[in-house]
């Protein structure tokens, strides 16, 4: 399974997509620094996460949403 993810930055109130297959080790290495897009916003917290069967689907979702932007997307899905 391969999920697209937005985690958020309270120190850069901003926030951050991308597509794994192992979301606990995705965001321990954003918050570890091992990850130069975002290292300077520790701690991330991971805010939504949608699972899909291939890493294709996810990565077609991870593009269309940082066309739209996280918080605009997150706002069109009722998710605030």
């Amino acid at each position: 399974m391969y999920c697209v993810y937005i985690i958020f930055s309270e120190v850069l109130s901003k926030y951050y997509t991308g597509q794994t297959n192992n979301i606990d080790d995705r965001l321990r290495r954003h918050n570890n620094g091992l990850s130069s897009s975002t290292k300077s916003g520790k701690p991330w917290v991971l805010i939504y996460k949608i699972e899909f069967k291939t890493r294709s689907e996810a990565m077609l979702l991870e593009l269309k949403i940082k066309k739209r932007g996280a918080q605009r997307y997150l706002t069109d899905i009722g998710f605030f």
